[in-house]
């Protein structure tokens, strides 16, 4: 599960980054009023970047927090 959240994170990176430099040579070559609003989609996929990678550490904690938890009840 570890290297899927991973790969998945850096794919949103990845992601982000190619939509911003296609809708930038788009902006450029035709005209930014026609290609502006394709920014929105780099954008969303920068924020699920981040969101992704806030999950994961979230899990991480809550995973240690459970084992603390059986390590305690063990005793």
């Amino acid at each position: 599960m570890k290297v899927y959240n991973t790969v998945m994170q850096y794919f949103w990176l990845l992601a982000a980054i190619v939509i911003f430099v296609v809708t930038s040579y788009m902006c450029f070559t035709e005209g930014i009023y026609k290609w502006v609003f394709y920014y929105i989609f780099a954008g969303i996929a920068l924020m699920m970047f981040f969101l992704k990678k806030w999950m994961v550490k979230r899990m991480e904690k809550h995973m240690a927090f459970l084992e603390r938890q059986r390590n305690e009840d063990n005793l």
